[in-house]
C-alpha cells in the first residue's frame, strides 16, 4: 500500500473511533514507523510500504484507536526540548508544565549553586530541563514510584545529567526534613477521585493514577507537601507547583503565612503555576 492511502486510513480510522487530531496522530506514528520526519511524509506520498512496515503501522493505529497515547506508543515525548523517553509508568509531559521551568529561572536568575529539589519527579522532565538550564544547581528529584524512577534515570542518563540529578524513592519531601533548599518544584497530582470524568479518557484511563488523582477532593497532595516544604526551604526559598483547573484559592488559601504568593497564567489565560516565597 502507498504511503499516502495508509494515512488516509489510518485517518479514517482513528476519526470514527472518536480519537482527536486524527490526522497528527496518523502521521506522527507514520513518522515513528518510518523513522523520518514529516516533511519526507509530504515528499513521498507515492512510497510503497513494504509488508512489515505497513503491518506496523496498522498495529499503532489500531493501539492508538483504543485511547491508548501515541506517547506510550511511540515511548517518547519532547519536553523543554529535550527528547525523553516516557511509558505507562508517567505521565506525560505537558507544554504547559514547562511554565514551571520558566518561572524558577525567573526566579533564579543571577544566582548560583542553588538546591533544588523536584517532588513527583515522573519521568524527570522538571529536573532535567532545571538541570540543562542551571549548571551550577544540585539538583535532587523524588517519587514515591520505583518504576517512574527508572524512567527518570533512564532520561537523566541519555541525555548526559546523570552526575547532575540525585534521584530518591520517597513520598514527597520524607527523609528531607534536615536539609534547606532554595527552590521545591512540584507537578503534584490535582484530578479529584469524585470527578474522573473532568480528564480527557486518554488520561484517566493509560496515565498512571498515582500521578493523576491527588485524592477525594484533589488537594490532599497540596495539603500535605505545602508544609512539608516550608520546613524544608531557606528562609526566601521558593515553592512552586502545578495547579490545575479551578484549584487557584483552594491552594493560595494554603499559602496564607508565606511572604510572598505570585500565580503564572499559561497561553490560554488560564491559572497554570503558583509560586510562593517563604
Amino acid at each position: 500500500m502507498q504511503l499516502k492511502a495508509a494515512l488516509a486510513a489510518a485517518i479514517e480510522h482513528l476519526t470514527a473511533n472518536s480519537v482527536g487530531s486524527s490526522r497528527l496522530n496518523s502521521e506522527t506514528l507514520m513518522m515513528f514507523t518510518l523513522g523520518c520526519d514529516r516533511a519526507y511524509l509530504y515528499a513521498h506520498p507515492e512510497r510503497e510500504l513494504t509488508a512489515d512496515e505497513h503491518n506496523r503501522f496498522t498495529g499503532y493505529i489500531a493501539e492508538r484507536s483504543t485511547g491508548k497515547p501515541a506517547q506510550y506508543i511511540t515511548g517518547h515525548q519532547e519536553f523543554w526540548g529535550l527528547d525523553l523517553l516516557v511509558s505507562p509508568a508517567v505521565l506525560i509531559p505537558r507544554p504547559e508544565t514547562e511554565h514551571i521551568v520558566e518561572t524558577v529561572l525567573e526566579l533564579a536568575a543571577g544566582q548560583q549553586d542553588l538546591k533544588i529539589i523536584d517532588v513527583g519527579t515522573g519521568s524527570g522532565c522538571i529536573a532535567i530541563a532545571l538541570a540543562s538550564e542551571l549548571t551550577s544547581a544540585q539538583i535532587e528529584a523524588a517519587d514515591i514510584s520505583a518504576e517512574a524512577l527508572e524512567v527518570a534515570r533512564a532520561n537523566a542518563a541519555r541525555l548526559g545529567f546523570a552526575e547532575r540529578i540525585r534521584f530518591h524513592q520517597v513520598d514527597l519531601l520524607a527523609g528531607f526534613r534536615a536539609q534547606r533548599f532554595d527552590f521545591i518544584v512540584s507537578n503534584p497530582p490535582y484530578v479529584s477521585e469524585a470527578e474522573p470524568e473532568k480528564t480527557q479518557r486518554e488520561v484517566r484511563e493509560f496515565e498512571p493514577k498515582v500521578a493523576v488523582f491527588g485524592g477525594p477532593t484533589g488537594m490532599e497532595i497540596y495539603q500535605r507537601l505545602v508544609p512539608q516544604a516550608y520546613e524544608c526551604l531557606r528562609d526566601g526559598g521558593w515553592l512552586v507547583m502545578e495547579i490545575g483547573f479551578s484549584i487557584e484559592e483552594p491552594v493560595r488559601a494554603l499559602l496564607k503565612a508565606w511572604r510572598e504568593v505570585r500565580t503564572v497564567n499559561d497561553l490560554q489565560g488560564i491559572p497554570r503555576v503558583v509560586a510562593a516565597r517563604k
